[in-house]
């Protein structure tokens, strides 16, 4: 597989998207080409080609990092592998390409939320090194 950061779209990215968001949230829009776009010059977009589908993408993650007053900040988001190549390694070599850029960032950790449900991915983000915490976590629906 082949990992890569994404810093222009294309419409093979677009088409991927439509292809991969109703595989991570049934009730997620479909972003844009220009949506996409602005998450890809943040330098926070990751992408995944499986050789074995022809180079095909099958797989994207978010790294979102922000600078607080405490440091730098950084969390993985809508980590997502197409159905038809889970089991791959793919999911784990997008968050470990994401740590990496964490730390080249500046971040001395990062977060990620993953759904009790999500079994597989749960043990992937454990197995790479990722501690569960205990803490409380709110939103807001605005």
């Amino acid at each position: 597989m082949e990992i890569s950061l994404v810093s222009q779209v294309s419409e093979e990215i677009e088409e991927a998207f439509k292809q991969l968001v109703p595989q991570l949230s049934s009730s997620a829009e479909i972003p844009t080409l220009q949506q996409i776009q602005e998450i890809a010059e943040n330098e926070s977009l990751f992408i995944a080609r499986d050789p074995e589908q022809g180079g095909k993408i099958v797989g994207t993650l978010t790294l979102v990092t922000f600078r607080i007053p405490t440091g730098v900040r950084a969390w993985i988001e809508d980590v997502v592998v197409d159905e038809s190549a889970r089991g791959k390694g793919i999911g784990e070599a997008l968050t470990r390409a994401a740590l990496e850029r964490a730390r080249q960032l500046g971040a001395k950790t990062v977060d990620l939320t993953s759904r009790p449900s999500r079994e597989a991915a749960n043990r992937l983000y454990q197995r790479v090194g990722f501690e569960l915490r205990h803490t409380n976590l709110y939103r807001y629906n605005l």
